[in-house]
């Protein structure tokens, strides 16, 4: 089994390495990881965010842990140079076009989310978000507008196809929750998302145990504040997704604690291939300081694990460990509290240790 490490940028390396510290307690056998660069890091070794040997590494393992691109001394260089495309082009290079985020309320967390204890404590919602189209994808560009001044355009676009591969994993996520999928989009206005919606009622024929609903983004975005434990799966494209599942950490309470997978169609000896990732970025304002919270990197670790390694019971025991060190253990800045990165991923080492 083999994991391609890409610590990259801001406090990548820092969550990352604490991520590698849980996964060094596990003990497991016939692992090998392989470290490559990525993003700004990349950029300043190799002249590219992501270089070809970082991309073979990639395509060589059977999953990656990734920690996160993204640097303000980057921010004047040519689009296709800025850190940033290095996460777009592994997905597109790697076929990674599913995107999971899950987000639940911890319990003795409520206090932190802005939303009423009861609400907060009601979320556990899994957002599917498509990867590898709409207006991040698609062809972009500055032109002349009417009045001769600079105007910018991207277009967004979806075929039949790519919604249907995305309905399907969505469904099937549900089968394995509580069977309920919402399909969000902009039907009312956008051509994309009324081929969206078709597609996702037709794959929906192929489930017929699961519950869908159509919502529009706007209205899922204010359903998402007054009643989240409504939601099961949410299946979006790759803008709406972007925003809601931001949305949805936040609603939880802290953008450090939630994880992500993105998976393509690729097999691996015991899963499927994917990119695991926390969904907080860089933070370049604390990068180096120790400060970082890496339980959404250890909690990325656990489902890659469950995903690409088959390794159920291991990614069990550490969401195990992480709810019981939220629950009565040290807590980071983010959550009220004065710990370490690296007294948090210790926290979790100890817990690990204890039998469940």
């Amino acid at each position: 089994m083999k994991i391609a490490v890409l610590p990259g940028d801001g406090i990548g390396p820092e969550v990352t390495r604490a991520a590698l510290c849980v996964l060094d307690a596990l003990s497991l056998p016939g692992l090998t990881l392989h470290e490559g660069d990525v993003g700004g890091a990349a950029y300043r070794r190799h002249g590219h965010p992501l270089p070809a040997e970082t991309l073979e590494i990639a395509r060589a393992a059977d999953a990656v842990l990734f920690g996160a691109v993204g640097d303000p001394e980057f921010d004047t260089l040519p689009r296709a140079l800025r850190p940033e495309q290095a996460i777009l082009g592994l997905r597109r290079e790697l076929g990674l076009f599913a995107n999971l985020r899950p987000a639940s309320g911890w319990p003795g967390l409520e206090e932190l989310s802005p939303l009423r204890p009861e609400l907060a404590r009601g979320i556990d919602l899994l957002v599917v978000r498509e990867l590898t189209g709409d207006v991040y994808f698609g062809a972009k560009g500055e032109r002349a507008g009417p009045d001769g001044k600079r105007q910018g355009w991207d277009e967004m676009a979806y075929g039949e196809a790519e919604v249907r591969r995305i309905a399907h994993i969505a469904f099937r996520a549900a089968q394995a929750r509580r069977g309920h999928v919402t399909s969000v989009d902009k039907a009312n206005v956008l051509e994309t998302s009324r081929i969206w919606r078709e597609t996702a009622i037709d794959v929906a024929r192929d489930y017929p145990e699961v519950a869908l609903a159509h919502m529009y983004v706007d209205n899922a975005a204010m359903q998402l504040v007054r009643s989240p434990g409504q939601f099961d799966v949410i299946v979006t494209g790759n803008l709406f997704g972007d925003i809601l599942s931001d949305q949805a950490s936040a609603c939880v309470g802290s953008i450090g604690l939630l994880p992500s997978a993105s998976l393509g169609e690729r097999r691996t000896a015991h899963g499927t291939f994917g990119l695991y990732e926390p969904i907080h970025g860089s933070a370049p304002d604390i990068a180096g300081q120790d400060k970082a919270n890496p339980l959404a990197a250890i909690l990325s670790l656990a489902m890659l694990l469950r995903h690409s390694l088959g390794r159920d019971d291991e990614a069990g025991r550490i969401e195990r460990a992480v709810g019981r060190v939220l629950a009565s253990g040290p807590r980071g800045a983010d959550l009220g509290g004065s710990a370490s990165t690296d007294e948090l991923a210790q926290a979790v080492v100890q817990e690990l240790a204890k039998a469940d």
